[in-house]
């Protein structure tokens, strides 16, 4: 079996949003910046993930991205399986046609069983468990999100500051000096 970057992107996506979801929702944006990952494959993830029903959008201005359920109630399996990536080590696909002509190999069963191993193995560790591990190693959060403005289009008018009187009185005051 080999893991690809589709399914090795969804964990480390859903880590990411875990630790930062208790400041509300989070952007996939600010995932991308943070991680390292294309804006547009979160975008495709989060929809499969969001089809699962493990992560819930929230639109418009200071929207983005929370967990569905606990971090605790999701495992990296679930994550896994719902962006479709294949927990197989099998040549066939688990379909025992291993030799194109409906033969299995001489090792199908191993890999079968390593397969059932594997599952077991992704289903037994939760998102809390991953969450709690980067803590342990002192990652920091931040309090408030990077979060970027647009550039307006209306200048920045500031009050000009002249030095010079304001009445006539003044002015006789400043010209007697």
């Amino acid at each position: 079996m080999r893991l690809t970057t589709k399914g090795r992107f969804a964990v480390t996506a859903m880590i990411d949003l875990a630790l930062r979801q208790t400041n509300g929702p989070v952007t996939l944006a600010a995932i991308s910046q943070r991680q390292q990952i294309s804006l547009s494959y979160l975008e495709q993830l989060f929809g499969k993930l969001r089809r699962h029903e493990l992560v819930e959008s929230t639109r418009g201005p200071g929207g983005g991205y929370t967990l569905a359920r606990k971090a605790a109630d999701i495992t990296v399996a679930d994550i896994i399986l719902s962006v479709d990536e294949p927990i197989d080590a099998t040549q066939c696909g688990g379909k025992e046609n291993c030799h194109g002509d409906g033969g299995r190999c001489m090792t199908h069963e191993l890999w079968a069983s390593l397969n059932v191993r594997m599952v077991e193995f992704l289903e037994s560790v939760n998102l809390q468990k991953l969450v709690d591990e980067q803590l342990a190693k002192g990652v920091q959060i931040e309090d408030k999100p990077n979060v970027k403005r647009a550039i307006s289009s209306m200048p920045v008018v500031k009050p000009i500051r002249v030095n010079a009187p304001n009445s006539v009185f003044a002015l006789g005051t400043m010209a007697s000096k």
